[in-house]
Protein backbone atom coordinates (compact mmCIF):
# COMPACT_ATOMS: atom_id res chain seq x y z
CA UNK A 1 0.00 0.00 0.00
CA UNK A 2 1.44 3.36 -0.96
CA UNK A 3 1.43 6.47 1.26
CA UNK A 4 -1.48 8.23 -0.48
CA UNK A 5 -3.71 5.14 -0.17
CA UNK A 6 -2.88 4.83 3.53
CA UNK A 7 -3.61 8.50 4.11
CA UNK A 8 -6.89 8.41 2.22
CA UNK A 9 -8.19 5.35 4.04
CA UNK A 10 -7.33 6.80 7.45
CA UNK A 11 -8.93 10.17 6.59
CA UNK A 12 -12.22 8.63 5.48
CA UNK A 13 -12.84 6.68 8.67
CA UNK A 14 -14.28 9.31 11.04
CA UNK A 15 -15.63 12.75 10.06
CA UNK A 16 -13.93 15.72 11.67
CA UNK A 17 -16.27 18.06 13.52
CA UNK A 18 -16.24 21.68 12.31
CA UNK A 19 -17.77 24.64 14.15
CA UNK A 20 -19.52 27.41 12.22
CA UNK A 21 -16.96 29.97 13.43
CA UNK A 22 -14.26 27.95 11.58
CA UNK A 23 -15.91 28.58 8.19
CA UNK A 24 -14.99 28.85 5.42
CA UNK A 25 -13.27 25.48 5.65
CA UNK A 26 -10.42 24.42 3.43
CA UNK A 27 -8.68 21.08 3.07
CA UNK A 28 -5.96 20.32 3.97
CA UNK A 29 -6.44 21.91 7.34
CA UNK A 30 -3.77 23.77 9.29
CA UNK A 31 -3.16 20.68 11.44
CA UNK A 32 -1.89 18.56 8.53
CA UNK A 33 1.81 17.99 7.94
CA UNK A 34 3.13 20.05 5.05
CA UNK A 35 5.27 17.44 3.26
CA UNK A 36 2.36 15.52 1.73
CA UNK A 37 -0.37 18.13 1.15
CA UNK A 38 -2.62 18.34 -1.87
CA UNK A 39 -3.74 21.68 -3.36
CA UNK A 40 -5.86 23.78 -1.01
CA UNK A 41 -9.60 23.52 -1.77
CA UNK A 42 -12.55 25.15 -0.04
CA UNK A 43 -15.35 22.78 0.90
CA UNK A 44 -19.10 23.24 0.65
CA UNK A 45 -21.40 21.53 3.12
CA UNK A 46 -24.54 19.77 1.91
CA UNK A 47 -28.01 20.06 3.50
CA UNK A 48 -27.06 17.45 6.10
CA UNK A 49 -23.99 19.48 7.17
CA UNK A 50 -21.50 17.10 5.57
CA UNK A 51 -18.57 17.76 3.26
CA UNK A 52 -15.77 15.66 1.83
CA UNK A 53 -12.52 16.52 0.11
CA UNK A 54 -12.25 15.61 -3.57
CA UNK A 55 -8.50 15.00 -3.23
CA UNK A 56 -7.97 13.00 -0.06
CA UNK A 57 -11.48 11.88 0.92
CA UNK A 58 -11.40 13.55 4.34
CA UNK A 59 -14.91 13.96 5.72
CA UNK A 60 -16.18 16.90 7.76
CA UNK A 61 -19.36 17.33 9.77
CA UNK A 62 -20.75 20.76 10.60
CA UNK A 63 -21.41 21.21 14.33
CA UNK A 64 -24.14 23.85 14.64
CA UNK A 65 -23.73 24.26 18.39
Amino acid sequence: MNQSTATKSSNTQKPQSVKTNELPLSCPTKENETWNLHPKVYLEFNDKGEASCQYCGSKYLLDNQ
